[in-house]
């Protein structure tokens, strides 16, 4: 492969996208339709395709349009699964955290480093109980086989080096931190984007803007978005993996979701953050708010856990309650105060937590369990519902083994423990890279390709809008390869610029430009044929 090459077969666009869509809705029947692009669905695309199964997988949106795009960036190793004893979920997220850092996802999952600032607020109880729970983390690190260069130990800071590494806290009584790592994601949306990519590379359909109106055992009536046009794809085996909408297309699925909001600054305000932050909510054990650095210009902190009611919305709104909370747990810690007028933007997901309960349940949803679920409705529809970012890939992997076993399908073993994602490539490759450090942390070795358009056109150097790192190289690259098909797709996910409303509105008119390329829509229906 050329530096400017991508990997063959993983280019998604809108004339594959117009072809391929044709393809499903001709009257074959496909081995897989997977409903939902989300990290799961997008996972298990993957993994039946990586199986020698034709696979159709659609979306009623975009690539990560729903929870996946939402998250605190992180790859968690199950520590917090320790503390109510959740042995089992603990282990399976240490393990794919190594599966993601070491051999799947190492250009986008990389070791973010944190310091608990031990301040007046934590008792001496609460700092040995957190540094027990470090210690327990890094024994799990330890069982998962994850190598000590690539997560390093946890360790006691002074109070000097804690100023050091978080000069934000508040030096006032002061009596040193806990340093500790955990897997940080470049971008969840961009993760995404390679398993997506990953799975057209393995022949996998992948079809954005595709809504599933009804799903059987065998198939699904779908709707093509973007022009209206209704028609059935056929399938020997239909996975629903739609996250928390997962019971709105399959009976006795019942999900409590969890309402998980963000606040976004702008990076100056906090001043340099060489590391994250967990911050002790006050009169909790075991919950803390993060402050995530994310290298361009903003920082992120979060996160809630509050049960959400009702419909449920395509984009949840952020309650006002929620960001007072988070600046008032930011407030007792930091030296520089925070006011509501600092906060630039707020976003927040819905977890798809699964409802096991039967005559009780949880008070909090932050006390139901993270483990997933594979179901098999009476007609044959498998969903996979509850579960995290993190063990995307065992939750796919679960999904595809049930769906094979129920159907009777004949595939081949899971080979996504050691299948590389697009882009991806050994440390010592992705550091060798001509090219600027931040692209290839986005692009792993297709970071090549992107810096070879910029390099052409001096016009696709020129970032997106002042201050902010995106160009619009990085633009054409999503429309020409990532599936891209609006300003939304580009502003949204495949780059962050909008989760800063007036960034968004200052970059619309470049994002629609680049669009353009990007054509249109195809008609779903075709003439009758017979299956195959």
């Amino acid at each position: 492969m050329s530096h400017t090459e991508v990997a063959p077969g993983s280019s998604l666009s809108a004339h594959r996208r117009r072809r391929e869509l044709a393809e499903a809705a001709d009257g074959r029947t496909a081995d897989v339709l997977v409903v939902g692009l989300g990290a799961t669905g997008a996972g298990v695309a993957l993994d039946a395709a990586a199986r020698g199964l034709d696979v159709v997988a659609v979306d009623a949106h975009d690539l990560a349009f729903g929870t996946s795009r939402w998250s605190s960036k992180l790859i968690h190793g199950g520590l917090r699964y320790l503390a109510s004893a959740q042995f089992d979920v603990a282990h399976e997220s240490a393990v794919e955290r190594g599966v993601l850092m070491t051999r799947t996802a190492p250009h986008l999952v990389a070791a973010q480093p944190f310091v608990l600032p031990l301040t007046p607020l934590v008792s001496r109880a609460q700092a040995s109980l957190a540094w027990a729970g470090l210690r327990a983390g890094d024994m799990l690190r330890l069982a998962a086989r994850t190598p000590r260069p690539v997560l390093p130990a946890p360790r006691r800071l002074s109070a000097t080096e804690a100023r050091h590494l978080a000069p934000a806290v508040r030096a006032a009584g002061l009596r040193g931190g806990l340093l500790s790592w955990d897997g940080k994601v470049t971008d969840d949306a961009r993760l995404v984007t390679a398993l997506a990519r990953t799975a057209a590379a393995h022949g996998a359909r992948v079809l954005t803007r595709v809504r599933a109106l009804e799903l059987t055992g065998t198939g699904a009536r779908v709707r093509d978005e973007l022009t209206g046009e209704e028609g059935e794809i056929r399938a020997r085996a239909v996975i629903n993996a739609t996250g928390v909408w997962a019971g709105t297309l399959a009976d006795g699925i019942r999900i409590r979701p969890s309402r998980g909001t963000h606040l976004v600054l702008r990076s100056q305000r906090l001043g340099a953050l060489p590391t994250g932050l967990h911050i002790p909510v006050p009169g909790e054990t075991n919950r803390f708010v993060l402050v995530l650095p994310q290298g361009d210009g903003r920082v992120y902190v979060g996160l809630t856990d509050e049960p959400v009611e009702g419909a449920i919305p395509d984009v949840p709104e952020v309650p006002e309650t929620d960001i007072g909370f988070l600046l008032d747990v930011l407030g007792s810690a930091l030296d520089v105060p925070i006011g509501r007028d600092e906060v630039v933007g707020a976003f927040a997901g819905l977890r798809p937590l699964l409802d096991a309960s039967t005559g009780g349940s949880p008070d909090r949803t932050s006390d139901i369990s993270r483990r997933h679920a594979v179901l098999t409705s009476p007609d044959g529809v498998t969903t996979v519902v509850g579960g995290k970012l993190t063990t995307y890939r065992r939750m796919a992997q679960d999904a595809v083994d049930a769906a094979v076993t129920a159907r009777d399908l004949r595939a081949a073993p899971s080979p996504t423990a050691g299948l590389p994602l697009t882009g991806a490539a050994s440390p010592e490759r992705l550091r060798a890279l001509p090219v600027p450090h931040r692209l290839v942390r986005r692009y792993g070795t297709e970071a090549v390709g992107v810096h070879a358009l910029a390099a052409q056109d001096p016009a696709l150097a020129e970032p997106v809008l002042p201050g902010h790192p995106v160009t619009r190289a990085e633009l054409l690259w999503a429309v020409r390869h990532e599936g891209a098909l609006d300003e939304s797709d580009l502003l949204d996910r495949r780059t962050r610029i909008g989760v800063v409303e007036e960034d968004r509105a200052q970059a619309l008119p470049v994002a629609r430009e680049v669009a353009r390329e990007s054509g249109s829509g195809t008609p779903l229906t075709r003439p009758p044929r017979a299956g195959k």
